[in-house]
C-alpha cells in the first residue's frame, strides 16, 4: 500500500483521507491550523451557502434535517467539524503542521514525481511519499487589485471582513459583485449603512429558490439538458427578477447564457438597489485620499473599501517552475486533478464546477482512488500518468467552470483510467518520455 500525503483538513482534504485510508493506504495529512473545516472558520459572519443543504454534503453523511436550506457559516463549519468526528478522521491529521516544501524525489530518466515525493514540514523532515495529494483549497490568498493613488480609509479584503464592526465610518465602498461582494454590500445595507458596490460587467443574477425550494431541488428541471436547463434558469430568472436595466446602474452580461459568463446567485442585492440602499457603480479609476474616482466621471468618499475580489491560486509548498501554467494557475487533466509535468501530484479541489462543492472532492478522491491503484500496479516507478492525461485531453485553467462540462471531463476520465486498468503497459514511466 501507497504512503500519501495529504495537505489542508478543509473539505477536500477530509473527503481525500476518508477515500484513501479505507484502502488500506498509510495516509498522513498535515494541517496548518489546529481546526478542520478550512476558510469555514474564518469566513464573514452573514455567509450562508448559496446551494441546498441536501445537495451540499459528504456521502452517506446528510446535513442535519432541523438545518435550513441553506445553512449559515457556523452551521456549516459544525456539520463538517462532525463529519471528521463521525468517520474518524483526525487521527489521521497532523495539526498546526504547515507544509513547507514538497519535492519530487530524483527519478533519473523517469517523469518528474515517479520515485515520490519528499515532504518538509514546520516540524521537519517527514521522509518521502508515494503520493502527494493536494487539498489546500483556493479561497486562502486574497487578490487585490492595484489601483493608482492612496486610499487613506479603512481598507480590508472580504477574507478579512467578519462583520459590520470591521468598518469604519458610515459610507462603504464594496468592490466586486460575485458571491461575496454582493453578501457584504447586502450586509452592509441591513445594517442601515451607505453601500456602494463596484460592478464593472454585467453578472447574470440569479434567485437561490425557484417555486419555493432550492433550485437544485426542483424535480423537473433534471430532466432537460444542461443547455436547455440554462435557458429555463435564465427564464425563470426574467420572470422572478427581471433583466439588469431595471435595476439602475447593473450592465448587461456580456454573454447571453449562464455558461458563457458571470453568475451570482443573490436577489437581495437587488432588492436593496431598489430601495435605494445600495448603489452601483463602474470601475475604480483611482484614489485620492478618501475620494474614489469611477470610470464614468464621477467620484465619492468613503470611510471603508472592502475587496471582494477573489483569491490567487497559491501553492507556496512547490517549487514555482515545477508546473506548467499561467497565471499561478497549474494546467490540469483529469476533471482538475493531475497536474501537467509532474507524477503522482493530485489535487482535490482546486476546481470549482458552479453547483454544490463539497460532493466534488468525494467524486475526485475516488478517482485518485484509482490512479494510485495503477501507479502501484505499474511497478515502482509507477507509469507517466499525467503525462497520458497531458496528451489525451484538453487542458484546463479554469477554476470556476460549467458543471456539465466539468461532469464530462470526469466521464472522459473515467472511461480512460478503465482503458489503462485494461492495458497500463504502454504508458509505465519507465518507457514514456516526459
Amino acid at each position: 500500500m501507497a504512503r500519501i500525503c495529504i495537505i489542508g483538513a478543509g473539505a477536500a482534504g477530509l473527503s481525500a483521507i476518508a477515500q484513501l485510508r479505507p484502502a488500506g493506504h498509510d495516509v498522513e495529512c498535515f494541517e496548518k491550523t489546529d481546526r478542520v473545516g478550512g476558510h469555514w472558520h474564518t469566513d464573514y459572519e452573514a455567509l450562508h451557502l448559496i446551494t441546498a443543504r441536501d445537495a451540499t454534503h459528504f456521502e452517506d453523511f446528510p446535513m442535519p434535517a432541523d438545518y435550513p436550506h441553506f445553512p449559515r457559516r457556523d452551521q456549516v463549519r459544525r456539520y463538517i467539524e462532525s463529519y471528521a468526528d463521525h468517520a474518524d478522521l483526525r487521527r489521521s491529521i497532523a495539526f498546526s503542521t504547515e507544509v513547507l516544501s514538497a519535492e519530487p524525489v530524483p527519478a533519473g530518466d523517469a517523469p518528474v514525481g515517479s520515485a515520490g515525493w519528499r515532504v518538509v514540514t514546520s516540524r521537519g523532515d517527514e521522509g518521502v511519499f508515494d503520493a502527494l495529494v493536494v487539498a489546500n483549497g483556493h479561497l486562502w490568498s486574497p487578490r487585490i487589485p492595484e489601483v493608482p493613488g492612496t486610499f487613506t480609509g479603512t481598507a480590508l479584503h472580504s477574507s478579512e471582513y467578519d462583520n459590520v464592526g470591521d468598518l469604519e465610518g458610515n459610507r462603504v465602498l464594496v468592490v466586486g459583485a460575485g458571491n461575496s461582494g454582493c453578501d457584504i454590500a447586502v450586509d452592509v445595507a441591513q445594517h442601515r449603512l451607505e453601500a456602494d458596490v463596484v460592478v464593472r460587467k454585467g453578472i447574470h443574477f440569479q434567485p437561490k429558490m425557484y417555486f419555493g425550494v432550492p433550485r437544485q431541488q426542483v424535480p423537473w428541471l433534471s430532466e432537460y439538458t444542461a443547455a436547455e436547463q440554462d435557458l429555463l434558469a435564465r427564464l425563470l430568472a426574467k420572470v422572478a427578477i427581471g433583466p439588469n436595466s431595471a435595476y439602475p446602474g447593473l450592465p448587461e452580461p456580456e454573454s447571453h447564457d449562464l455558461a458563457g459568463g458571470a453568475t451570482t446567485v443573490n436577489d437581495l442585492l437587488l432588492y436593496w438597489i431598489q430601495h435605494g440602499r445600495v448603489t452601483v457603480r463602474p470601475g475604480i479609476e483611482r484614489f485620492d485620499g478618501k475620494t474614489v474616482h469611477f470610470s464614468d466621471g464621477t467620484s465619492a468618499e468613503y470611510d471603508s473599501i472592502v475587496y471582494a475580489t477573489g483569491f490567487d491560486v497559491a501553492l507556496p509548498f512547490l517549487d514555482a517552475d515545477l508546473l506548467a501554467g499561467e497565471a499561478g494557475v497549474p494546467r490540469r487533466y483529469a476533471g482538475g486533478i493531475l497536474p501537467e509535468g509532474a507524477e503522482k501530484l493530485y489535487f482535490v479541489g482546486l476546481i470549482a464546477p458552479r453547483g454544490p462543492q463539497i460532493p466534488i472532492y468525494g467524486v475526485q478522491s475516488k478517482l485518485v482512488l484509482d490512479m494510485i491503484a495503477l501507479q502501484e500496479q505499474a511497478g515502482p516507478l509507477g507509469m507517466a500518468l499525467a503525462n497520458y492525461f497531458s496528451v489525451m485531453q484538453e487542458a484546463e485553467l479554469r477554476i470556476d467552470i460549467v458543471r456539465a462540462i466539468w461532469e464530462e471531463q470526469m466521464r472522459d476520465t473515467e472511461r480512460l483510467l478503465r482503458s489503462l486498468a485494461a492495458t497500463p503497459a504502454p504508458v509505465a514511466a519507465g518507457s514514456a518520455g516526459n
